[in-house]
């Protein structure tokens, strides 16, 4: 199957395949005319490549699971699977504590700013009205 094939089989794009052979994780072969071509078994393997992904893994993780990655059912993890599962969860809780915080920040100035807001209009309208005729 030529690549559009595929992409659209797997539910993604030419450039991701082509990312994704270029990063040794799908391989293709050549036709007469030089397009690449794919095995069917391919879908499978890019759908559980995308599924890995989609859980937070990066390419490199997905490495280490070339051998299971051409079943419609990805088996029993091994203790490295497991590993690398661990620290990429580790490494997205230090993420999300980080913009958590981050977040927070933005929050506490942004009442705050809101606060100088009012109390700068409530000194506006109390100066204002002392100023005119009758105050």
């Amino acid at each position: 199957m030529r690549i559009g094939e595929l992409a659209r089989a797997a539910g993604t794009t030419a450039r991701a395949l082509r990312h994704y052979e270029q990063a040794g994780l799908i391989g293709s072969g050549r036709a007469a005319n030089g397009y690449r071509v794919y095995e069917e078994s391919a879908v499978v393997r890019v759908r559980n490549i995308r599924a890995l992904l989609e859980a937070g893994f990066t390419l490199e993780d997905v490495r280490p699971f070339l051998g299971c990655l051409d079943r419609d059912a990805l088996g029993p993890p091994s203790p490295g699977a497991l590993r690398i599962a661990r620290d990429r969860l580790a490494v997205l809780e230090r993420r999300i504590a980080a913009q958590t915080e981050a977040r927070d920040r933005l929050v506490a100035a942004l009442a705050a700013a809101e606060a100088r807001v009012v109390e700068a209009g409530a000194a506006a309208a109390g100066g204002a009205a002392g100023a005119g005729p009758y105050g």
